[in-house]
């Protein structure tokens, strides 16, 4: 039951983000849609542009696609299915053992 629970927490953790993203992606196209559907009518004469919406959308899809795509980034790395340009090295913090000086 106790892994049941955590899968499920996981998969949310999953969830949420994409749904701010798909949000976001709503909110951009509505925004987008009604800028173009507003030329169609021509009593107006000055055409709004909703920067609003688009820009919130904006950050909510970014927010929401760079959540997702750092975590499969990390999930790839640490199984090794990436490149070797984006594999972490091992001995990054440890001095080279000829350059430690051993006075024992």
């Amino acid at each position: 039951m106790r892994t049941l629970t955590a899968r499920f927490i996981a998969v949310l953790i999953l969830v949420i983000p994409g749904i701010i993203a798909m949000t976001g992606f709503l909110y951009m196209k509505d925004a987008l849609f009604k800028y173009l559907y507003m030329h169609g009518d021509d009593s107006l004469t000055h055409i709004p542009f909703d920067w609003l919406s688009f820009t919130g959308g904006l950050i909510m899809f970014l927010a929401g696609i760079s959540f997702l795509g750092g975590w499969i980034f990390f999930r790839d790395r640490k199984r090794g299915y990436i490149g070797p340009r984006f594999q972490e090295t091992k001995n990054k913090n440890r001095p080279n053992e000829q350059s430690v000086n051993r006075s024992s």
